[in-house]
């Protein structure tokens, strides 16, 4: 299976970015932990990162018919961007929303999430270790 991780704006500033809400870890130990995950399952994995949306569509785009799953950390675009849930849909690749902190318990304007409305799941609240529990749940679900 092909796994591509997709994260959005300011996710490269992990362990300097408000690290009592994102925690201490910085960005290259997620990237490390999404690779250790795929080699565990025997699967491949890409790591994408942009702090803008066109290249983040322009992404997901790419992906079709190119990959078998995606995990997305959409951040702020989360609240923002018919456009990601659109190219979501256009691909019609399963995915996971992932976001490091509990965003139901942040600000009013986190609560709402345009990407979830098509995502097969939603992992919250639970870290860098949230990316590992998406990649869990979507080999299973496409192993099935």
């Amino acid at each position: 299976m092909k796994f591509l991780v997709m994260n959005g704006p300011n996710i490269n500033m992990l362990g300097v970015r408000e690290p009592d809400i994102y925690g201490k870890q910085d960005y290259k130990a997620l990237c490390q932990l999404v690779r250790d995950t795929a080699a565990e399952l025997g699967d491949e994995v890409e790591l994408f990162q942009s702090n803008h949306e066109g290249a983040l569509i322009d992404r997901i785009q790419e992906t079709f018919e190119k990959t078998d799953a995606i995990v997305i950390n959409p951040a702020a675009y989360t609240h923002t961007s018919v456009a990601l849930l659109d190219a979501l849909k256009a691909v019609g690749i399963p995915y996971v929303e992932v976001h490091i902190s509990d965003v139901t318990k942040r600000e009013d304007f986190r609560q709402v999430s345009f990407v979830r409305q098509a995502a097969l799941k939603t992992i919250m609240g639970q870290g860098i270790e949230g990316y590992r529990q998406a990649m869990l749940f979507l080999h299973d679900h496409l192993a099935k």
